[in-house]
């Protein structure tokens, strides 16, 4: 079959399956154990660096887990790892192995999106298990969950720098299946020059299941069967390297969408080096990032705050996507009472 004719059926079958509302409510996958094995998948950036790839199976095993690496890791195609198809054979291939109880995903970067529309929905549905990932990795949380009903983990790739405190959420995520209580950023030694700032936009505190991930990629799949899905949520979103401008963009098209309409609360991350830029920037007057946030949510009706570490940031939070958490925007916390795995 030619690869125009393909992608034709694929796209075919896979807006089939999204129109489908996931049945059963949360899907909760097994707790992983040490010993058990993970799949290790690149959907999107290829990681050609045989070092890299060495960094990767170094992370799963210091976790003491065993690894299968996917076909496609490894593989370069122009900036992708692979073709659609042969990153969606990783994808399913790790669901349907049964020796496989997580997936991980090697790194983030560009390219996910493009395997929304050939994902079989229904294999993951049958085979849940842990999926981890942020960054560009978010298409694939929102295909996966919105479609499935399977609460996924918005958390470090194996690339990731694994600092103590990323260590400790990550693994209290994925070994335990109690409720990961309250969320915060790290203590800090020096609290009149935080290392990490959490501001108040709006103050208050709500519950609801948490959805999001990064701005960018939230926003480019509105429109699509995938778009995310915010009524009564708990929003989490964040970025890296985005000009005010572009966050202001953003965030517009996220509102004008009603995306903000119906949540329960929002919550921003750090949102790395999301400032003008020095030798080059975009506009002779510009804002800054926080006064972008205040001009588009400062009159939200729910509890806003910014600042919560997650995302692209070394210390970084494991984030279960549906589980019912609450939002106390007067210390930037998160806090979840339900358990998102079954032993």
């Amino acid at each position: 079959m030619k690869r125009r004719s393909f992608l034709s059926a694929v796209a075919a079958g896979g807006a089939a399956v999204a129109s489908a509302a996931p049945a059963g409510g949360l899907l909760k996958a097994r707790v992983l154990k040490p010993g058990d094995t993970v799949a290790l998948i690149t959907p999107s950036t290829y990681v050609t660096d045989p070092d890299r790839l060495e960094l990767a199976r170094r992370t799963v095993e210091y976790l003491g887990l065993k690894y299968k690496m996917g076909r496609a890791v490894g593989r370069r195609e122009g900036y992708l790892a692979g073709t659609i198809q042969e990153r969606v054979a990783d994808l399913h291939g790790a669901f349907e192995d049964p020796d496989v109880k997580a997936v991980f995903c090697v790194r983030g970067g560009y390219g996910a999106a493009m395997l929304l529309d050939s994902i079989d929905f229904g294999l993951i549905r049958k085979n849940p298990k842990i999926f981890t990932g942020y960054s560009d990795i978010t298409a694939l949380h929102l295909g996966i969950h919105q479609e499935t009903g399977l609460v996924t983990f918005h958390g470090p790739v194996t690339l990731s720098s694994f600092g103590e405190y990323t260590l400790e959420h990550f693994r209290r995520a994925v070994f335990e299946t109690k409720p990961l209580g309250r969320l915060a950023n790290p203590v800090e030694a020096r609290t009149i020059r935080p290392r990490h700032r959490i501001r108040t936009i709006r103050p208050g505190k709500a519950t609801g299941p948490l959805t999001g991930g990064n701005l960018s990629l939230i926003s480019t799949t509105l429109g699509t069967p995938w778009e995310i899905q915010t009524k009564g949520k708990i929003l989490f979103i964040e970025d890296v390297d985005e000009q005010p401008y572009s966050m202001d963009r953003m965030l517009t098209h996220l509102r004008l969408a009603g995306k903000f309409r119906d949540i329960a609360g929002l919550i921003i991350g750090e949102c790395a080096n999301c400032v003008p830029r020095d030798f080059k920037p975009s506009f002779e007057s510009t804002f800054s990032l926080g006064e972008v946030l205040d001009n588009i949510l400062g009159d939200l009706k729910v509890p806003v705050a910014h600042g919560l570490t997650f995302g692209h940031t070394d210390d970084q939070l494991t984030l279960p996507m549906g589980i019912t958490a609450t939002l106390d925007a007067g210390d930037g916390s998160l806090t979840i009472r339900e358990s998102a795995l079954r032993d």
